[in-house]
């Protein structure tokens, strides 16, 4: 067991015979009543997301998931193919499954894949990865690293905010975790 004191992002755990991924852990203290806390939880197998709330003493059974190294092959309509590295066994999966992540999946690209009782339940992906700019204004001679910020969009459809330098072509380095560009790679 688990108690909401240890809870954090990434945390699975089951609840009403369903295994959930902690999205968001927001702990509050009220003036007279007791302290809850305020989850955003993400259902591992359908993909929806809740929101629910729990008094801190709440305990909840904690699900340790297996995670194996997956390649990223192919988008077929809403369901993703990937292979295991080592066996070259498939799995599918859909979008909801992956949820945004999606945004960061490119062709070729490693992520673990979260696995309960040998069913892929997601992915995880890594901290950051390389994308290709494919739309964003043209950068201007006198264009400066700190001048300020334009949209940009990336070869798998992710809109982010880049330094005004960075032009169409280039490959640059975004954080999965918050979506912000973090550097020009090429």
């Amino acid at each position: 067991m688990i108690s909401v004191g240890e809870l954090k992002k990434g945390i699975t755990v089951e609840l009403d015979g369903e295994l959930f991924n902690v999205v968001d852990y927001t702990h509050t203290k009220m003036g007279r009543g007791g302290a809850v806390v305020r989850l955003k939880l993400r259902n591992l197998k359908s993909g929806y997301t809740v929101e629910r709330t729990f008094p801190a003493s709440e305990k909840f059974k904690r699900t340790y998931l297996e995670r194996r190294k997956v390649q990223y092959l192919y988008r077929e309509d809403d369901i993703l193919h990937f292979m295991d590295v080592e066996s070259y066994d498939q799995f599918p999966l859909s979008a909801d499954q992956i949820g945004d992540d999606v945004n960061y999946l490119k062709e070729n690209l490693v992520v673990d894949m979260l696995m309960h009782e040998d069913r892929p339940l997601g992915i995880e992906l890594p901290i950051t990865v390389d994308l290709e700019v494919v739309e964003t204004e043209p950068g201007f001679k006198g264009d400066t690293a700190t001048g300020g910020n334009k949209p940009a969009i990336l070869e798998t459809g992710l809109k982010v905010l880049v330094p005004l330098f960075v032009n169409t072509g280039d490959v640059v380095r975004v954080d999965t975790r918050t979506g912000e560009y973090i550097e020009r790679v090429s």
